[in-house]
C-alpha cells in the first residue's frame, strides 16, 4: 500500500487544513472567516456601523440623535488606532468570492496539490 513520504506530507496537510477551514457552506460563512471575526473582537465589544437611519424617522429628533450617538462611538473606536480601524474592518469582512467561485478555485488548489503530490512520489 502506498504510504506519503517525508516531503508529501506538509503538501497533503496543508491542503487538507485549508480545504476545510475555506471551504463556504450553502449559506453563512466559512470556518476560516468565523474565525478571523472571533479572533478580532472576542468579547464583541467593537461597536457596529449603524445603518442608514430610514426615511421615516428623518423628523425623529430622538431617533436621530440615538443614531448619531453610534455612529459618534463607532468613528471614535475606529479612528482611536490603526488596529482598532483594522480589527473593525476584519470584523465586518466577507468571502471575497461567491460560493461557487471559492469552491471552484478550492477543488482547483486540491488537484494541483495532488499532481505536486504525486510528482513528488516519482522523484
Amino acid at each position: 500500500m502506498w504510504q506519503p513520504n517525508r516531503a508529501q506530507w506538509p503538501i497533503i496537510w496543508t491542503i487538507a487544513v485549508l480545504l476545510v477551514v475555506a471551504w463556504p457552506p450553502d449559506k453563512g460563512q466559512s470556518l476560516l472567516l468565523k474565525a478571523i471575526h472571533w479572533a478580532v473582537d472576542p468579547a464583541d465589544t467593537l461597536p457596529p456601523l449603524p445603518p442608514v437611519l430610514p426615511i421615516g424617522l428623518d423628523d425623529d429628533g430622538e431617533a436621530v440623535t440615538a443614531h448619531d450617538e453610534q455612529e459618534r462611538e463607532y468613528y471614535r473606536v475606529r479612528n482611536s488606532s490603526r488596529l482598532a480601524g483594522w480589527r473593525m474592518d476584519m470584523k465586518v469582512a466577507r468571502d471575497p468570492w461567491d460560493t461557487a467561485t471559492e469552491r471552484q478555485l478550492l477543488v482547483g488548489l486540491a488537484v494541483l496539490a495532488g499532481l505536486a503530490v504525486w510528482r513528488l512520489n516519482a522523484a
